[in-house]
């Protein structure tokens, strides 16, 4: 009889999920993991990594179409095959989710196919799957884990989330997409109404206006991408439209008309006017809802929070053996955050010594649109609004050697200090590669460091990085190139 008892159980495999089993596994756990679909979860298979690998052929076709600015002609027009487009980008995830189930043998890890529940304390019944199993394909193969009744003394909920539906507008798969359709399209349409102006909205936005497709993008609140920094998102906003975006702010689309092979999006403006947009397909971006139902949490008692498992800053729930990580326990619903989430939360259960708690302020973010957009810390907004004497310095990429050199002079960073102490407060930036810049900062904080220890930090030259020590500089009035 297969040995259904563990230290350890996790729900979920997605990258808090899987990251956190490969911990426990090294911290001597006995471990398994409950998936129901695919391992590597949304992120690997529908999110983070295929997006970034449509975003990358879009980039190329952007390039591409600007070759004469790099002094080079290209015989004949660059074309974007959407169907070899999506299959690279479904390639790539494949890999990644191959690699995922390496791991999992390599740490010695149980991966339990179906789909689970929570009965009492310290148990699971995992049943059969309500979404069809990627891998491995039902029945459930020989000497692999499935259906049945397991035992932890601790269980982590890494359930994830999935795309929030407004009322009336439903996505049906056809006209209405959410990511799920928007990242593999049968064909190329030819316009498109994208809801909302969060990552998601703006990184679909960014990467079909790439491909020649006409966006309309609507978004509630006054800017877009709306938890970034106002002025980092008016410079985006200036950018995003430079390329051919619309974008409509302060707005919302009340109805959505169907048609055969198009919708027609009513949207109203602050002042009541309404108007109609036609377009072969609406966009749903409205943001995610975490994964709670069906999965016990009311029979345990298990308190929620606007859709979401509230927990303590090592994971823990209200009810003692349970924990929850990731996007099912709440904002910021990162990757990054689910994966520190799930080492803290096994950490502290194995006691190890010196585990901090989470601390969201410290969590970066990144939107990898064109131009990127990229921040940690505290917007200029939020430090005024602690009563904060702040230093703000800024640096542009029009002034820097290696941008102007790439064709990629369009950007700013800008930083935030406390006066008087001199802490870090928040960076932000708008630009080619901020993404990969950002980290920088993010250590920073981390480290506690000041202005000063920065401005006495050694940046490489030529590199993009060396508007970051600029910035900081002209926070304290002693910028050098510019």
């Amino acid at each position: 009889m297969a040995d259904t008892n563990y230290d350890v159980i996790i729900i979920g495999s997605g990258p808090g999920g899987y990251v956190t089993a490969i911990r426990s596994a090294q911290l001597g756990f006995k471990t398994a993991i409950v998936e129901r679909e695919h391992l590597g979860g949304i992120c690997l298979n529908w999110g983070c990594i295929p997006t970034k690998a449509l975003l990358r052929s879009a980039e190329i076709l952007d390039h591409a179409n600007h070759a004469k600015s790099f002094g080079l002609t290209l015989e004949g027009s660059m074309k974007a095959d959407v169907k070899d487009v999506v299959a690279r980008s479904r390639g790539v995830s494949a890999r990644l989710n191959g690699g995922v189930g390496f791991l999992m043998k390599k740490n010695k890890i149980d991966v339990i196919w179906g789909e689970a529940k929570l009965t009492k304390p310290g148990e699971v019944k995992v049943g059969k799957s309500s979404k069809p199993v990627v891998e491995p394909q039902n029945p459930v193969p020989k000497g692999v884990k499935g259906e049945g009744t397991y035992t932890a003394k601790h269980i982590i909920v890494a359930t994830g989330a999935r795309p929030r539906a407004l009322p009336g507008i439903e996505p049906d798969g056809k006209l209405i997409w959410t990511y799920f359709e928007a990242m593999k399209p049968a064909k190329m349409p030819k316009s498109l109404v994208v809801m909302g102006s969060g990552a998601i909205g703006i990184e679909f936005a960014s990467f079909y206006r790439s491909m020649g497709v006409d966006v309309t993008v609507v978004e509630l609140m006054a800017n877009v991408m709306p938890v970034e920094d106002e002025e980092i998102s008016k410079f985006a906003r200036k950018a995003l439209e430079k390329r051919g975006l619309k974008i409509i702010t302060e707005a919302k689309v009340t109805k959505v008309d169907k048609a055969a092979d198009s919708i027609t999006a009513h949207v109203e403006t602050k002042d009541g006017k309404v108007s109609q947009i036609k377009a072969d397909h609406l966009i749903s971006a409205v943001g995610v809802q975490g994964n709670i139902e069906n999965i016990g949490l009311e029979a345990l008692g298990v308190k929620t929070d606007r859709g979401c498992v509230v927990i303590d800053e090592y994971g823990r729930t209200n009810v003692p053996g349970l924990y929850a990580i990731g996007d099912v326990a709440g904002p910021p619903m990162l990757a990054h955050k689910a994966e520190h989430e799930g080492v803290i939360c096994i950490e502290k259960i194995a006691g190890v010594p010196g585990v901090h708690g989470m601390d969201h302020r410290k969590i970066p973010g990144c939107t990898y649109c064109n131009p990127q957009v990229a921040s940690v810390g505290l917007t200029e907004a939020k430090a005024k609004e602690q009563g904060r004497d702040i230093r703000v310095g800024r640096y542009m990429f029009n002034a820097n050697g290696k941008a102007i050199a790439l064709g990629e002079d369009n950007g700013m960073i800008k930083v935030i200090f406390d006066k008087k102490s001199g802490e870090l407060l928040g960076a932000h930036m708008c630009g080619a590669e901020v993404t990969e810049l950002i980290q920088g900062f993010v250590v920073a904080m981390n480290l506690e460091t000041t202005e000063e220890e920065l401005m006495h930090t050694i940046f490489p030259h030529p590199t993009l990085s060396e508007m970051m020590k600029e910035a900081v500089l002209d926070a304290y009035g002693k910028v050098l190139n510019a």
